[in-house]
């Protein structure tokens, strides 16, 4: 009974071990805008440990990386994200985080545009 115990364990230990991959692909969008929002988006991604690769496209705002599981999940490559500023689907950036990013990075929509009230 003993030994049998011990092996379902065994078995369990191996298989949520090997369900965590060394070299996992993903993509998820983030929000920006130009060539300087892609060098930071970036730079944010490969600061998390476990990120191997990070490429942003800028027309599609697709991030796409390659992680290792065992070190990180989406959710700290995303926190990383929006302290420099880039919302994600999930995430917002705080507005000082925003504020903090060039002025030709920003891509919020601005809601203060009043141009529609002197159309008519």
């Amino acid at each position: 009974m003993k030994n049998t115990i011990l092996g379902i364990l065994f078995l369990l230990l191996t298989t949520v071990t090997y369900a965590q991959e060394k070299n996992k692909k993903m993509t998820f969008e983030v929000d920006g805008k130009c060539d300087m929002c892609k060098v930071r988006i970036e730079k944010a991604a490969l600061s998390v440990s476990g990120v191997k690769y990070a490429q942003w496209d800028i027309p599609t705002h697709q991030l796409s990386l390659i992680i290792d599981e065992r070190k990180t999940n989406p959710m700290k490559i995303k926190t990383a994200l929006v302290g420099v500023g880039h919302d994600t689907k999930e995430l917002k950036a705080t507005q000082e985080a925003y504020d903090s990013v060039h002025p030709c990075c920003k891509y919020r929509k601005d809601d203060t545009d009043d141009s529609k009230e002197h159309k008519k």
